[in-house]
C-alpha cells in the first residue's frame, strides 16, 4: 500500500503539471454551456458568428493582455507550437536562423532549420540545461529565435532585440508556449511571440497562437512570394504564415479548429484580464515560485536546478532532490494521493520535480505541495 499523506496536508486542488495544465472549475462550466442546445457553440459550424465571434473574442483578449503595439496582430492555427515551427522555417527565415538552445523545445526548432533544404545551415548558441544561452548579432542571420521559458528545464532568458539586428532588418522570435500571459515582456520588443495554450491559458493543445509584427508579416508576404519550383522553397497550405493571417483577420482558422480548446482559452484570458491583467498574472506566479525555490533552499536534500536566480523561471519550477531520494518515488507516492505530474522532464534524466505554478495555480496548494513532499521524503527515507 502506498504511503497516505494525512489530508490536512493535501492541496484543494493537486494539479501541478507543466502542461497540459490544471483547468479551471469555472472554465469546464463554460465548456459545458457552450453545448447547450438554446445557444449552441459546439457542434456547429467554424464559419458561422458563434465560433466567428470566440475567435475574435481570443483575438482582442491576447491583444489586451499583452498591449499590442501599432500595427500587431494575432495569427492564429492549428497544430500548437510544433507547427509553428515548420510554419516559421517555411514562412520567416529567408536565409538563415540563429538559435539559442538551452533544453530540448528550442532544440527542436533549431533542428526544424537546420533540415530545411531552401536554407544555409542554421547556427545555434547553445548552453547546458539549467542556465540560458544568449543570441548574438551574426552576419547572415535573418531571423533570431530564443524560448522565453525553457519548459523542459525550468530557465527563463530576458526578452530584448539582439543588439543591431533590427537595422539588419532580421527578425526575432520568441517561443513563449510556457511563458506568455505569465511572464512580464514587451511585444514590441519582438517580431513574432508565439505560444500554444495548454500552459497558461489552461486549455487543450493543437493551437497555435502568434503575435506578430508588421515587419514579421512582410517578411512572410515576401518569402512566400518567392516559394516555388525555382527557389526550391514549398509552403504548403497549412504551413502558410499569409494564409493563417487572412484567416485569423477574419476570425476563423484554415481548417476546422478544436472550438473546446478556443472556449477554454477564451475563458482564461478573460479571467486573467479581469484579476488584473499580465502585472497580475506574472506576481501570482511569481508568489508560487518563491514558495518553492525558499522551501529548496531551506532543505539539505534539494536544491533549485537553475542555480543563477535570475535565470528561474516563475511558472515552470524545478529542483533537485539528493541522490539518496528516490525522485521517482516521491513523484509516485504524491500520484497515488492525488499530488499529481510533478515528475521531471522525460529526456532531462535528473533526479528531480517539476511544478507547474501557472496562474490558475492557488499559491496557498503550492505551500501545502511542498508540506506533502516534506512528509513523503520524510517517511520514504
Amino acid at each position: 500500500m502506498p504511503l497516505a499523506i494525512p489530508s490536512s496536508l493535501l492541496p484543494a486542488d493537486g494539479r501541478f503539471g507543466s502542461g497540459p495544465s490544471k483547468v479551471r472549475a469555472a472554465q469546464v462550466a463554460a465548456l459545458a454551456a457552450a453545448g447547450d442546445p438554446s445557444a449552441p457553440l459546439l457542434g456547429t459550424s467554424h464559419r458561422q458568428p458563434p465560433v466567428k465571434d470566440l475567435v475574435r473574442r481570443v483575438r482582442r483578449g491576447v491583444a489586451e493582455l499583452f498591449d499590442l503595439p501599432d500595427g500587431y496582430e494575432v495569427a492564429l492555427g492549428n497544430g500548437g507550437s510544433t507547427a509553428f515551427w515548420d510554419v516559421a522555417t517555411a514562412c520567416l527565415v529567408r536565409r538563415r536562423a540563429q538559435h539559442a538552445v538551452f533544453g530540448e523545445f528550442g532544440g527542436k526548432f533549431a533542428a526544424a532549420t537546420g533540415q530545411a533544404p531552401f536554407l544555409e545551415p542554421s547556427q545555434v548558441v547553445e548552453a547546458a540545461p539549467g542556465t540560458v544561452a544568449r543570441l548574438a548579432r551574426a552576419e547572415g542571420v535573418d531571423v533570431y529565435a530564443t524560448p522565453h521559458n525553457e519548459t523542459s528545464t525550468g530557465a527563463v532568458a530576458p526578452v530584448a532585440q539582439v543588439q543591431d539586428a533590427r537595422a539588419d532588418g532580421a527578425l526575432l522570435l520568441v517561443d513563449a508556449t510556457s511563458g506568455a500571459g505569465a511572464l512580464p515582456v514587451d511585444v514590441g520588443d519582438t517580431d513574432v511571440y508565439y505560444f500554444g495554450p495548454q500552459k497558461v491559458f489552461a486549455a487543450d493543445g493543437g493551437l497555435w497562437l502568434a503575435v506578430c509584427s508588421p515587419a514579421a508579416v512582410a517578411r512572410a508576404e515576401e518569402v512566400e512570394a518567392t516559394a516555388g519550383r525555382e527557389s526550391g522553397r514549398w509552403v504548403p497550405e497549412f504551413l502558410s504564415l499569409t494564409t493563417a493571417l487572412t484567416n485569423s483577420r477574419a476570425d476563423q482558422t484554415l481548417n476546422t479548429p478544436a472550438v473546446s480548446t478556443l472556449v477554454l482559452l477564451a475563458e482564461q484570458v478573460e479571467w486573467i484580464l479581469a484579476q488584473g491583467g499580465l502585472a497580475w498574472s506574472a506576481a501570482r506566479c511569481a508568489e508560487s515560485a518563491g514558495v518553492l525555490y525558499d522551501w529548496a533552499g531551506a532543505r539539505d536534500w534539494a536544491t533549485p536546478f537553475v542555480a543563477d536566480p535570475a535565470e528561474r523561471s516563475t511558472v515552470v519550477v524545478t529542483v533537485d532532490l539528493d541522490d539518496a531520494i528516490d525522485a521517482s518515488a516521491v513523484v509516485a507516492t504524491l500520484r497515488a494521493n492525488g499530488v499529481l505530474d510533478v515528475f521531471p522532464y522525460r529526456k532531462l534524466g535528473r533526479n528531480q520535480l517539476r511544478i507547474g505554478v501557472f496562474p490558475a495555480v492557488e499559491p496557498d496548494d503550492v505551500r501545502a505541495l511542498v508540506a506533502c513532499v516534506d512528509h513523503v521524503v520524510e517517511h520514504l527515507a
